[in-house]
């Protein structure tokens, strides 16, 4: 009789120990995806003639946005991509030398949730992400680094163009330098080998999974593999006016945009004022810009492949999203080797504000900046079953809304303290609803502060400035989405209201 009770007992268990496991895996795996310096329209799907075609598949098959925001800067971006809250709740708003604080990460939440947490690539941040709630972690915890060789000069290579020396991590270990031993290293495809032996353990572990994939292109330096370069050779001899008017009309015909967008006055210089090296020279650093994307998408359909053949795709949510726009940002090194060919190893090249116009087509300014060229990114959202293919959205969305999108797809509990620390409550919002279609507007306010930007949006009212000006520029951004139209002046009392609300929220950060 007790053998009897002590089998069904057992018998109990087991079956209780399947139904958790298969409830389990009932939850989504998620794969959220974060570029970095990327423009506007630098993707096929968003009216580029980069070739795109792993990214664009998640676009056809799954929603596009228009309306979606990040800080302008990457580090403020990443921190609230991470933790659900404004960069200046948890001390990312002015610098990334601190911890995170007053907040937990995706990690952390979802962990507690039963999720397996990975992470590879950029941080851009103090803490070591294996110690913030992820299993696994590899790549660079500093800022731009080489991508064929972010440490010390290998034997049989060139000096690898540095700002720095940078940190790098490793699981609980931290490199400073890190220096690659193989020779094939290029960032983008090793945060990608990373990622994909962490999926190889989730499978085994049979938990759902939360990845983290942050690459750092195309931030520069520009450098590429030769053979990618080669693919975009003349290309962009057209010069800036040629390939920005191309892609607008592109962006037209997809529908990504509309009418309403209409194009501002450009701020590159004009092509045919440029000398025959200088058309060249321009030409060659957007070949190998481009030939950076066309790598992330090859890596991004490495990554696509290896879910289908682990018998994930269908159970997957993936995200995609650029931490602000193109960059305008000049870096010279004084020991740069200029005899050294654009794109390797041994040249640090810059973008320039010139083809960062280009970039952010169609909207104003670029990286650093509040206006929609430095904040607007390209966001796919990719989940089968439960997304409509081919659907846009044009709801304000922003990176604080990860958090609480994954919250309430998981059931995970968003704790009020944590490890003893009160913790700010969530920003965002879910965005299930409008992955649903159920949901196109969003009535609560979006905040902006980086350097001497600032900005704010309330439903379709957007109020603006730089330089820490007291005016405010006013734009209706439904009828006006590329800021063409200052309406501040005849709408003063919109810009008080706006102006009320910034002060509240911009007041708790000044105590």
């Amino acid at each position: 009789m007790k053998l009897s009770i002590s089998l069904s007992a057992l018998l109990a268990g087991l079956f209780l120990v399947s139904c958790t496991e298969q409830k389990e895996q009932e939850k989504p795996n998620i794969i959220l995806i974060a570029v970095d310096d990327m423009g506007w329209s630098d993707l096929g799907c968003y009216g580029s003639e980069i070739s795109t075609p792993n990214i664009d598949k998640l676009a056809d098959n799954g929603m596009r946005f228009s309306n979606f925001y990040n800080t302008s800067k990457c580090f403020p971006s990443r921190a609230s991509l991470l933790t659900g809250v404004y960069a200046q709740d948890c001390g990312y708003d002015k610098t990334a030398t601190g911890p995170i604080v007053n907040a937990v990460t995706i990690g952390e939440v979802l962990q507690g949730a039963g999720y397996l947490t990975y992470w590879s690539g950029k941080h851009h941040g103090k803490e070591n992400p294996y110690s913030r709630g992820f299993n696994h972690y590899f790549g660079i915890k500093d800022g731009a680094f080489n991508h064929f060789n972010p440490g010390n000069q290998r034997e049989g290579e060139p000096k690898p163009a540095q700002k720095r020396k940078r940190k790098w991590g490793i699981d609980s270990v931290i490199h400073h330098p890190y220096t690659p031993k193989e020779k094939d290293f290029y960032s983008t495809d090793y945060f990608t080998n990373y990622a994909l032996d962490y999926l190889d353990e989730s499978k085994e572990e049979n938990k759902p999974f939360f990845l983290y994939l942050a690459y750092t292109a195309p931030h520069d330096p520009l450098m590429a593999w030769t053979e990618d370069i080669a693919k975009y050779k003349g290309k962009y001899d057209l010069g800036y006016e040629a390939i920005r008017k191309k892609r607008y009309k592109k962006q037209l015909r997809l529908g990504i945009i509309d009418s309403t967008y209409q194009l501002p006055k450009p701020t590159y210089t004009p092509w045919d004022s440029l000398t025959t090296d200088q058309k060249k020279h321009e030409a060659s650093k957007m070949e190998i810009y481009a030939a950076m994307i066309d790598r992330l998408d090859q890596n991004i359909g490495r990554l696509l492949k290896h879910i289908d053949n682990l018998g994930f795709a269908d159970n997957t949510i993936i995200l995609f999203v650029s931490d602000n726009g193109a960059s305008a940002e000049v870096v010279e090194l004084k020991d740069d080797d200029d005899s050294a060919p654009l794109g390797t190893m041994a040249r640090w090249t810059s973008l320039g504000k010139d083809w960062a116009n280009v970039s952010n087509t169609p909207f104003r300014l670029y990286k650093n900046y509040s206006y929609e060229g430095g904040i607007n990114t390209p966001c796919i959202a990719y989940w089968p079953g439960k997304i409509e293919p081919n659907s846009f959205s044009d709801y304000a969305g922003h990176f604080i809304d990860f958090m609480a999108t994954f919250v309430d797809m998981t059931g995970a509990e968003y704790p009020q303290v944590y490890n003893g620390e009160q913790i700010t409550p969530l920003r965002g919002k879910s965005l299930l609803p409008v992955f649903a279609n159920h949901q196109t507007e969003r009535t609560e306010p979006l905040f902006w502060e980086w350097q001497n930007g600032q900005a704010m949006r309330l439903a379709n009212w957007k109020i603006v400035r730089n330089d820490n000006v007291d005016d405010w520029s006013l734009y209706d951004i439904e009828n006006d989405p590329t800021e063409m139209r200052d309406i501040a002046k005849t709408n003063r009392n919109v810009v008080e209201k706006l102006d009320s609300m910034y002060q509240i929220w911009n007041s708790q950060y000044r105590e």
